[in-house]
């Protein structure tokens, strides 16, 4: 047995050079240290990614797309179908915890400034991933077509309607037509079903890419580091039981918290009392609500987007403003900035909760 897989690895090996990935795996290692922890959170995102694919897949065997069909066949799922309701939980649970995981490999990447040079790319990568990612929950969160989703997306695409120049533009692409329709229904299930997970696919892969060409980051201005660790089977063996442990953790949220279906959207009928978007966009859709309608003549809707778009493409080019840190030169202010970032959205993002 042992004679005919070493022949079978020698054949791979001659076509597809398997001994050179396997000598990689076996000098890969990880940097030890107090905030290694803060490693494992990019695993987790994967890992719910996975989760998002295998679960989507398994809702499209059933999911019709349709102003007259949409809903009927979301109900299907979790009347119906053994386990649907468990598989749609999971799918809506995954897409949050998914996102939280990433925001917060997102801001333990900022403030360990693993953004520093050669990791630039890296950094920009992850954050196109995060953006992608926040407009795979805003695409899904319509197609269940109920009356909470169809409000939500009219209110979140009218939003974009106010970019100068190209916002009506805009506005028409996504909707379709100038209303929330099955239009809109069905080019959301295309973004989301199709054209997001390619892109978001490329993106993903290139971003690991990047990872394990330059290896993970050393945190800088600490000199107590302990032995490095091998990457296989060390590393992945920690990384695969955490895995374990937070899909656990996401049955145990779908099964005593399932997603709720909620009333059939009806575009006639007047929007829900406490409408407001899934929490990721509370903070953005509070900053707008802050803004009054006027700000010296200009419309405050649309300073409020502009300043977004902007404050979400400085933080994005970050590693070009922290020019210190390539020396390995820590500075207090890029501290603050985080630590202002992250209060600023956990604040925003509980003051919309309270008060939608």
């Amino acid at each position: 047995m042992a004679i005919a897989q070493r022949r079978w690895y020698q054949w791979l090996d001659e076509r597809y050079g398997l001994s050179r990935v396997s000598d990689f795996m076996r000098h890969k290692t990880v940097p030890m240290h107090r905030g290694s922890v803060w490693y494992y959170f990019g695993g987790i995102t994967l890992f719910f990614f996975i989760v998002q694919v295998l679960s989507g897949i398994l809702l499209l065997l059933y999911y019709r797309v349709g102003a007259e069909s949409s809903y009927e066949s979301v109900r299907f799922i979790t009347t119906k179908v053994p386990f649907g309701w468990l598989i749609r939980s999971i799918h809506s649970w995954g897409a949050n915890l998914m996102i939280l995981t990433a925001l917060i490999h997102m801001f333990s990447v900022f403030f360990e400034r693993a953004y520093a040079k050669p990791r630039e790319l890296t950094w920009i990568t992850g954050m196109i991933l995060l953006g992608l990612a926040m407009f795979f929950g805003f695409s899904g969160y319509l197609l269940p077509w109920n009356q909470l989703a169809f409000f939500a997306t009219k209110v979140g695409t009218d939003i974009v309607g106010v970019i100068p120049g190209i916002g009506g533009f805009m506005l028409r692409l996504l909707r379709g037509s100038e209303d929330v329709t099955g239009a809109t229904l069905a080019r959301f299930f295309g973004l989301h079903a199709a054209l997001l997970p390619a892109i978001f696919v490329l993106f993903l892969f290139i971003h690991l890419m990047f990872v394990q060409v330059q290896g993970m980051s050393e945190p800088q201005g600490r000199s107590k580091k302990a032995k490095p660790m091998p990457f296989f089977p060390n590393f992945v063996l920690r990384d695969l039981l955490l895995w374990l442990v937070v899909l656990n953790l996401l049955a145990l949220l779908a099964v005593f918290f399932p997603w709720e279906l909620g009333v059939k959207a009806d575009p006639f009928a007047p929007a829900p009392a406490g409408i407001r978007p899934e929490w990721y966009f509370l903070a953005l859709f509070q900053v707008l609500k802050f803004l009054p309608a006027k700000v010296a003549a200009v419309d405050g809707e649309l300073l409020g987007v502009l300043g977004i778009g902007l404050g979400f493409a400085l933080w994005a080019l970050f590693p070009l403003w922290d020019r210190a840190a390539a020396a390995g030169r820590r500075q207090a202010w890029v501290t603050i900035v985080g630590i202002i970032a992250v209060t600023a959205f956990a604040a925003l993002t509980a003051l919309g909760w309270v008060l939608a």
